[in-house]
């Protein structure tokens, strides 16, 4: 079965065979030195996502038609595990897809549970732009996707299935109890992505296929407008990635970009926000939380619980693959 730590191991091989190791920062202050436009996102899978939102953003385009060509590149490879199509399933061997997209304007769409659509970023972004709504769900959200032209596709491959079937059999056989610590060591590798064009517009989009082997219905902090993604025009944006329950609670993306709003620079807002949840929520330290942010400055940064998330970057002067800072190892 692939695991978070075996999915990020064989990732991070394949990233520094390719001279695409990751860079290791302190938690200082990155400026784009007003060269805009820049984009940022989760993981390694955000490389190349991050090379599609560049193709909008280099021609002059608005940061919100960038963020969701990007992350619709993650959602159509099955061979990440953690979003869209080839994504884990739930423990019914489902596979349940939530996503948000967020504009300058403060203007939100969010779909949660969907199944048989490939790309949930964009039908967020139609519930955004076409209905009086922030999110639709389930049931609902689907019959809307199919109503605007999506098409129903199976988003369980072969091989996901396989393993699913495995994981089934074993957790039958020792009676496990499917619960938030015994099934976050399944890839739950979100990709959120902000982007500010060359105009200074901020806009942002999260999607995922949920925690690997989930109880059925559940539904993290992706789709979640203030938890997952928060975007505020005249002062910047932030994403989450990791397990969503504690993202949740402390209303992550929203406290880090109000922090921004008083004065604090992007990787401190996302370090003071994982010490927010190191303060409030027990074992913590069981969990990773990994955040990025951006402001209308062109300054970004992120911070992490634990050592082992990387985030992508690229301006017109940078591409680059960066470990975040992480809590634990600074204690």
């Amino acid at each position: 079965m692939i695991t978070r730590r075996s999915f990020i191991a064989k990732s991070s091989l394949a990233i520094a065979g390719a001279g695409l190791a990751p860079k290791v920062f302190s938690n200082s202050v990155f400026q784009n030195n007003n060269n805009l436009p820049l984009v940022i996102s989760t993981w390694n899978h955000g490389m190349p996502a991050n090379e599609a939102a560049w193709e909008i953003l280099a021609k002059g385009g608005h940061s919100l038609d960038a963020v969701e060509a990007g992350v619709r590149v993650p959602e159509a490879d099955e061979n990440v595990i953690t979003v869209g199509k080839g994504g884990i399933p739930d423990a019914s061997g489902k596979v349940t897809l939530d996503a948000c997209i967020m504009d300058e304007k403060g203007r939100a769409g969010s779909v949660t549970y969907l199944q048989h659509i490939v790309h949930p970023i964009s039908v967020a972004r139609l519930v955004m732009e076409k209905t009086p709504h922030v999110m639709l769900s389930g049931k609902g959200a689907l019959e809307f996707a199919l109503d605007n032209g999506f098409k129903k596709e199976k988003l369980l491959t072969k091989k996901r299935k396989e393993e699913w079937k495995k994981w089934k059999k074993e957790y039958e056989e020792f009676s496990v109890k499917i619960n938030i610590e015994n099934v976050t060591e399944d890839n739950h590798d979100t990709i959120g992505m902000l982007a500010i064009d060359k105009d200074g517009r901020v806009s942002g989009a999260c999607t995922t296929s949920g925690m690997g082997y989930k109880m059925p219905g559940r539904v993290g902090d992706s789709p979640i407008i203030g938890a997952g993604l928060f975007v505020d025009g005249e002062v910047g944006g932030a994403t989450a990635t990791g397990s969503g329950e504690l993202v949740m609670k402390t209303v992550g993306s929203f406290l880090v970009v109000e922090l921004m709003c008083q004065g604090m620079t992007p990787g401190k807002a996302c370090e003071e926000a994982v010490k927010r949840i190191a303060k409030k929520i027990p074992n913590y330290q069981n969990h990773q939380i990994g955040y990025i942010a951006l402001n209308t400055k062109g300054e970004y940064g992120s911070f992490c619980i634990q050592p082992g998330f990387n985030y992508a970057i690229k301006t017109p002067e940078i591409t680059e693959l960066v470990d975040a800072e992480a809590w634990l190892k600074k204690l």
